[in-house]
């Protein structure tokens, strides 16, 4: 069984408390992760001034020459896993290590470990679509002159800590730039996926960056509430249960549920049989365990039929082994977790919705191709199979997300969207009526838009999503020289 420590500032430490993770097939104990109390966590942190100032001392340039080896080796080299014991990590032990503990087919780890990359290795674009194209060397003075003005920026924090999921590591892409920026990293893992940023760390360290400016944290709950408490500013994730204590608090950047869509503008709602590939994949994808994956699909006319032939698809995505090339669905580590889930979903589908006598159940369409159960076993795993249910947009299933490929299909009049689409990620907007398509354009409640037949799963590196990891660390101030 392998052993990760605790990084104390870069230090390797080794806990007397020991927590394990398991195997997910066979629940053995797989990996042993080193646990950091409050205590320690607390003492730590006292000195994030210090791993600032040394952060601050690099120039921008040699950070993201960096990035670069960083992204390199954390695809392609073996890493150390704990310098402790001398333990090392080969890219497809990582592969293995995370598809063991958090049941993630190996295609599926390949292409997050590949996002993870992309970020590294362009980090200059990704900095520049958060900056909106600033001179990156005004975070090595402070100060830039664009078009003869002054523009100055200061640090909000001296540490940006980072509560993570277990669910997919390409979230990580999301504090990926953090160290480009000059900002000092706490992190807290997932309890079920140590492994990315761990090995993300390891690959900076190999890069050559100064050891002392990560911490990482495997630690309990309220470990990880002391990360967000001591540090200046923070980024959780989670589901609505886990976050709500930090919606309020705006030092903390809350990464919950997307409830992202796609939507079938009226001018293209005869022709959406061209358009099933790409529903299926922003449903599908990565498992449908990423925040950006499709969970409802809203469209004008031909609800059911589009219903019907979106079931029909996707019954057949099935449980395949995981180093199968083709497998996309994720068991989950927890066992329990699918009975309790379809559990919920099949006690919602016959209620009736807030319309009253009016209000009509959801139908669970898949289940006339896949079989009455959603849950199954392959190979020691426990599966949740993909569902598209059709409901009305009262119906408590319309906008709810799973881990799981899952998405509702609601017809509604083209004059209600999208005010009745409520908060969304990632809204994919298939339509060629420029008129419809300004309305969301001007929607605050869509925090990513795609115009066209772009799949909700598709990222570009310089449109940042879900909060501006620049705008959340840095703050602009006035500025004047005299001449």
């Amino acid at each position: 069984m392998v052993h990760l420590p605790i990084l104390r500032w870069g230090v390797p430490y080794k806990s007397v408390d020991i927590a394990t993770v398991p195997d997910f097939r066979t629940r053995a104990p797989y990996a042993a992760l080193s646990q950091a109390n409050i205590g320690l966590i607390r003492r730590d942190l006292r000195r994030q001034a210090d791993a600032r100032a040394r952060l601050t001392a690099i120039p921008v340039a040699e950070l993201v020459r960096l990035a670069g080896e960083a992204a390199e080796h954390f695809l392609h080299a073996t890493l150390p896993l704990d310098s402790l014991s001398g333990t090392t990590q080969t890219p497809q032990d990582y592969v293995a290590q995370v598809s063991a503990t958090t049941g993630m087919p190996w295609a599926n780890v390949r292409r997050n470990m590949a996002k993870v990359h992309g970020v590294l290795s362009q980090v200059e674009e990704v900095i520049a679509g958060l900056t909106r194209g600033l001179d990156l060397s005004v975070m090595d003075s402070g100060v830039s002159r664009t078009d003869g003005r002054m523009l100055s920026f200061f640090p909000r924090t001296d540490a940006l800590g980072v509560v993570l999921p277990s669910n997919s590591p390409g979230v990580h892409s999301l504090w990926a730039p953090a160290t480009v920026l000059k900002m000092p990293l706490v992190l807290k893992p997932g309890s079920a996926e140590p492994w990315t940023p761990y090995r993300m760390i390891q690959a900076w360290l190999h890069a050559g960056l100064p050891h002392d400016v990560f911490c990482y944290y495997p630690t309990d709950h309220a470990g990880g509430h002391e990360i967000l408490r001591q540090c200046g500013r923070g980024m959780v994730f989670g589901d609505v249960a886990s976050t709500k204590r930090w919606q309020s608090d705006p030092r903390v950047e809350v990464h919950g549920p997307g409830y992202s869509k796609v939507i079938i503008g009226p001018d293209m709602a005869d022709d959406w049989e061209a358009h099933l590939d790409l529903i299926v994949e922003s449903i599908a994808s990565n498992g449908g365990r990423s925040c950006v994956n499709a969970s409802s699909v809203w469209v004008t006319r031909h609800g059911d039929r589009i219903a019907e032939a979106l079931g029909e698809r996707i019954a057949r995505v099935v449980p395949r082994a995981a180093d199968d090339p083709d497998a996309v669905l994720a068991p989950f580590a927890d066992p329990a977790v699918p009975t309790r889930v379809s559990a919920m979903i099949d006690a919602e589908l016959n209620a009736i919705g807030p319309d009253g006598p009016t209000g009509r159940p959801a139908r669970d369409v898949t289940a006339a191709y896949r079989g009455a159960s959603r849950v199954a076993e392959h190979a020691g795993g426990t599966y949740l199979l993909p569902t598209i249910v059709r409901c009305d947009r009262s119906h408590s299933l319309a906008n709810r997300e799973f881990l799981f490929p899952y998405a509702s299909v609601v017809e509604v009049d083209a004059a209600d969207l999208p005010s009745c689409l409520g908060p969304t990620l990632v809204a994919t907007v298939i339509t060629a009526d420029r008129a419809f398509a300004e309305r969301f354009v001007a929607s605050p409640h869509v925090d990513r838009l795609n115009l066209g037949a772009i799949s909700t799963t598709k990222i570009g590196w310089d449109q940042p999503h879900e909060g501006n990891l620049f705008e959340h660390l840095y703050a602009r101030r006035a500025i004047q020289r005299l001449a």
